[in-house]
């Protein structure tokens, strides 16, 4: 178990939690290996064959901590909450937004999204020569990725056609990822995005990232009282956080993105930290999936100057800043949804 900030990781096999007084203990073979008071808890996220005793999913209910079940690979598979105190207004607001503007806050995600993606290739030109052929290709690609944001923020669309260009942006940056690793280690290339199931280590993390990074996105719509489930890019869909998914857009990036590249290239993992399944699907080692979550944490302290509020936060508040201005967007407060965007 691994407390970080006010959230606790369990990711060993087997892990047993329950609730003694008014502490979560975690123990191993029945022996207690960790314990916490749960007043100082905002989450408790789970990695594989965690058990969790009644007693203690009630207590966290009662307390407002959410309790999150993930996969070994980090997917998502349930999140177990107690009565949440929301605005009605707010949320009818958002609901209208949903059902007859959804193009205008949208398209705020999207070129939050292209414009950061472009700002790591760029970040990457400028931090490391290359060779002609990848320098030329990154530089077509920015060039690119900077039309495809003009196009989604000003351009006439449709929400399918907004898809669309979200959609060519991921390719064409994809396209060119495998330029940005610079680890000696063949086993770490990248030839491609593939999900459920990844299908390579550098998948592997990423899509472990993005797990942590829709995590915290649906906590930040939750905090300021917005539907998690009703987003404005993505298509409702029974059991997807759509909202959390629209959020996280512009973020993955700047903290998923560069923090899979930042710890392949230092060779903190390596082709070795990662398992193969029957099914093919490529997952992290439990030691490599705690390499990543100490870094997640770490990365989420580093500070930054919000472009818009024009004041410097740890990149983990960025989520709950993003999603208090969509709160005050949907009440009227804001004209437009001003996305995050990373220089």
């Amino acid at each position: 178990m691994k407390k970080l900030l006010n959230t606790v990781y369990v990711t060993t096999p087997g892990a047993a939690l329950r609730k003694d007084g008014e502490n979560l203990v975690a123990e191993i073979d029945g022996a207690v290996r960790a314990r916490a008071p749960l007043h100082m808890l905002g989450g408790v996220v789970t990695f594989g064959a965690i058990s969790v005793t009644p007693a203690l999913t009630g207590a966290c209910a009662a307390a407002g901590i959410t309790l999150t079940l993930l996969d070994r690979a980090g997917r998502f598979q349930a999140r177990v909450e107690g009565p949440t105190i929301t605005n009605v207004l707010l949320r009818r607001a958002q609901y209208r937004l949903a059902d007859e503007a959804a193009l205008d806050v949208a398209r705020s995600f999207v070129v939050g999204k292209l414009s950061n993606q472009r700002a790591v290739l760029m970040r990457a030109l400028r931090e490391h020569d290359g060779d002609a052929p990848d320098r030329a290709r990154m530089e077509a690609t920015t060039t690119r990725l900077a039309h495809l944001a003009r196009r989604a923020g000003l351009g006439p669309l449709t929400l399918d056609e907004l898809r669309g260009i979200e959609g060519e942006g991921a390719q064409i940056y994809f396209s060119v990822f495998d330029a940005l690793i610079r680890s000696p280690d063949e086993g770490m290339r990248f030839s491609g995005r593939s999900r459920r199931p990844p299908l390579d280590p550098v998948n592997a993390v990423l899509s472990f990232l993005y797990a942590l990074l829709t995590h915290d996105c649906r906590s930040a719509a939750e905090g300021v009282g917005i539907d998690p489930a009703v987003g404005f890019l993505h298509r409702d869909r029974p059991g997807r956080p759509s909202l959390a998914l629209d959020l996280m857009e512009e973020f993955r990036p700047v903290l998923a993105d560069r923090l899979a590249l930042s710890l392949i290239n230092r060779r903190q993992l390596r082709s070795a930290d990662f398992d193969r399944l029957d099914s093919g699907a490529v997952i992290l080692k439990d030691d490599a999936r705690r390499t990543v979550i100490e870094a997640w944490q770490e990365r989420k302290k580093a500070e930054r100057r919000h472009p818009f509020l024009d004041e410097t936060a740890p990149l983990g508040l960025v989520p709950h800043l993003q999603a208090l201005l969509l709160a005050r967007t949907l009440r009227g407060d804001l004209d437009a949804y001003p996305p995050w965007l990373w220089s």
